[in-house]
């Protein structure tokens, strides 16, 4: 479901649980971001996320594998830990048991990857294949992590490459590269959980992951629950191998044209960005970086921190008075 849909079927809902009446709800319909987040104690807050969908590789334990980092990253968004996950599955009632094993194989292995147990799932029977998790996860109350916190003057970081959603595209449609694919599905299948443990140790103002709304789509939610604006620099974002190669091709999914109609109203580029490439920044990713707003002063202290531990970042652009997103 696109961007604008999902806000039109969640309108009704607006107002019928609000703040006031359930106060240790920190985090839900009325301040929604990557995750719900329900406070237990003084010492710990529950943070509650799903997510599932189709095949985006054909191998089925990566498929397995990515499907569950994917679901897993709004944990570390919100600058959690993952403790619980179920398993969601929609399956044809002709899909081979082995490659349901390796679906399934592939989420648990990523599960226990991640510090956290399998405790159960439900199954359907679908016509394409679905796969997905529901996460618990936990996290300090004082400690939650949103998307709308960023302030003027803060750094922005970008933890992963952008272009696996351009590269599955492209897989699809049986033109990608075998070493494009490769790359893709590493990044993929990474988790976000050092790069969120690693900000939590130095402090951050806001965060948000880059999935299916792109990363203008994602920058602009940040931007606009933070009452602020957004500039990207477009020679600073870093690209995968092969995603510029095929969006001059035109190999866009048809998510990409939905969230450009949906945030065009609200991103600026420069007049020398060719359409491409704006569409590009438009096309969903999926199991995509965390996008951090970092106060300038902490940027060298976490950039140092990640280079030590091992955690790719690339320093993107800036939090900004006004409003939107700004691509130059």
């Amino acid at each position: 479901m696109g961007p604008e849909s999902l806000a039109q079927v969640l309108r009704p809902l607006s107002g019928m649980f609000p703040a006031k009446e359930y106060p240790d709800l920190l985090v839900g319909l009325e301040v929604s971001d990557d995750a719900a987040v329900y406070c237990v104690s003084g010492e710990r807050a529950i943070i509650l996320t799903v997510d599932f969908f189709a095949p985006v590789v054909d191998d089925p334990y990566d498929y397995g594998a990515i499907a569950a980092a994917n679901a897993m990253s709004d944990v570390y968004a919100m600058g959690g830990e993952v403790v619980l996950a179920l398993n969601i599955c929609g399956f044809p009632i002709d899909l081979p048991s082995e490659m349901v094993s390796e679906i399934l194989r592939g989420g648990a292995e990523k599960i226990a990857e991640a510090g956290g147990a399998l405790a159960g799932g439900h199954t359907v029977i679908d016509k394409e294949p679905k796969y997905g998790l529901a996460v618990v996860g936990f996290v300090h109350p004082d400690h939650v992590a949103t998307k709308a916190a960023a302030k003027a003057g803060d750094v922005l970081i970008l933890t992963k490459p952008l272009g696996v959603g351009i590269i599955a595209s492209a897989l699809k449609r049986e033109m990608a590269k075998p070493n494009h694919v490769r790359a893709a599905v590493e990044v993929m299948k990474t988790l976000n959980r050092k790069a969120a443990q690693l900000m939590q140790r130095v402090g951050i103002d806001a965060v948000t992951d880059v999935t299916g709304f792109a990363l203008l789509g994602h920058a602009q939610e940040m931007a606009e629950k933070s009452g602020g604006g957004i500039h990207l620099s477009l020679e600073s974002l870093p690209f995968l191998e092969g995603a510029r190669e095929y969006a001059r091709e035109q190999i866009f999914p048809a998510g990409a044209d939905r969230n450009r109609k949906c945030y065009a109203p609200h991103v600026r580029f420069a007049p020398s960005i060719r359409e491409w490439m704006q569409m590009l920044l438009y096309t969903p990713e999926t199991s995509g970086g965390l996008l951090i707003a970092v106060p300038e002063k902490k940027l060298k202290q976490l950039t140092a921190l990640f280079d030590r531990e091992g955690q790719s970042c690339w320093v993107v652009g800036r939090v900004v008075e006004g409003e939107g997103v700004v691509v130059s």
